[in-house]
Order: structure tokens, then C-alpha cells, then sequence
């Protein structure tokens, strides 16, 4: 089980890091992500200290700890800048913060967020298929969430990710215990918004390949 979408109390979650990754590393967990929410106010404060708590964790869990960073509600005109400041301060997943149904995000944020490069595009709402087209290019998964009002277009972004080529992450976007998800509600997520048994086994396979490929 990977999840490279979660949250701590670096921004509005629930759980210090340690007891983040505990938790999770009773769940069965390989790996998760702590993206906090950044702007330019507060990415140079959170990462180094995920990076930070994350070497100091890793020697004493059966469950990776990444750092990473979700930029969020970022001027469409920033994303490039803060996603190469985030990865020259250690982030190692950079989640953009997509252009949700349930939150006034800038139009144009996908689009930002897929031409900066980021690892994942959460929550995209209505992602165009043109939008998929540069996710593909870019090599950005896009995101089918486990949240409730994101998860609301999930079927949508399935339907245009398979369609189009694109890579799929199943993430809990967790800010507290109760958030994180079990390998069978994962499961329940992919298959609920219309993928097959062997879609999902490839969701799986894709995301245990971008936590390998990450030192």
C-alpha cells in the first residue's frame, strides 16, 4: 500500500510525523507521502522539516516516510518557480493542487500545475483531455481521490485518464487517522470509479515505480 497524498499538522492535519508514519505502518504500508499545503509564505518552513523528520524516521519504520509538498491554491503565474523551489529543498513529491469541484481554485491551475512538471495532480475536477494530453507528455499521474467532494469527479478522470494514457495514483488526501485508507477501501476507490480489476493492479505497479525511482 502507497500513498503519496497526506497531510500533517505542518498545515491542517491532525498528527505529528512520527505518529503519522506509525500509523500507516500498521496499516501494512509501503510508503506515504506527507504533502503538506504550501504557498510561497511557508514551502521553505515545511519541507526541510519533512526532509528532516524523514531521515531520522526511515531508519526505525517498516514504512517509508517521503517528504513532499501539495502547492496549493497557487496563482497559476507561480506554479514553475515554486515547484523548482520545492525540489531544490528536498521535496521528492510535489503535488499540485488541482482544480477541485468543491473549492473556488484558480482556472488554470491544472494547466500550471502539468506544465511545471509536478508528480502528481490532485483532485483535478473536470480535467480536460487536452489537459491529460500534457499529463501524459509531462509524465504527471493524475490523482483519483479517496476524499469526500473531491472524490466527486473521479469517474470523470478515470474515464479520460484511461482514454487518453494517462497515469493514475489512488491517494486518501488524509488530515487525520480516520482518513487513511485500507488496502480494500483503496481498492474500492479504483473500481468506484469505473477502472477494472487490472487497471487498479496497474495504479499499483505505477506508484510503487515513482516511490522507487525517488533516492
Amino acid at each position: 500500500m502507497i500513498d503519496l497524498h497526506t497531510h500533517s499538522l505542518f498545515s491542517d492535519g491532525e498528527l505529528v510525523p512520527a505518529e503519522h508514519l506509525r500509523r500507516v505502518e500498521v496499516l501494512g504500508y509501503q510508503a506515504v507521502a506527507i504533502t503538506d499545503h504550501a504557498d510561497s509564505s511557508n514551502l521553505d518552513f515545511i519541507v526541510p522539516r519533512l526532509v528532516r523528520v524523514a531521515a531520522d524516521l526511515n531508519r526505525h519504520s517498516h514504512a517509508r516516510l517521503i517528504p513532499g509538498i501539495e502547492l496549493t491554491h497557487v496563482p497559476p503565474g507561480m506554479f514553475a518557480e515554486l515547484t523548482i523551489a520545492a525540489r531544490r529543498l528536498g521535496a521528492m513529491v510535489v503535488v499540485g493542487h488541482g482544480e477541485t469541484v468543491v473549492e473556488p481554485v484558480a482556472p488554470g491551475t491544472n494547466r500550471a500545475a502539468l506544465e511545471a512538471g509536478v508528480d502528481i495532480l490532485a483532485h483535478p475536477g473536470f480535467i480536460s483531455e487536452e489537459e491529460v494530453r500534457i499529463a501524459v507528455d509531462r509524465g504527471v499521474f493524475l490523482e483519483l481521490s479517496g476524499r469526500k467532494g473531491h472524490s466527486l469527479t473521479n469517474g470523470h478522470v478515470a474515464r479520460l485518464a484511461i482514454k487518453g494514457g494517462a497515469k493514475l495514483a489512488v491517494n486518501a488526501d488524509a488530515h487525520g487517522p480516520g482518513d487513511f485508507l485500507t488496502p480494500e477501501r483503496a481498492r474500492a476507490v479504483a473500481l468506484g470509479a469505473g477502472l477494472s480489476e487490472d487497471d487498479y493492479a496497474a495504479i499499483r505497479r505505477h506508484m510503487a515505480e515513482l516511490v522507487a525511482g525517488k533516492p
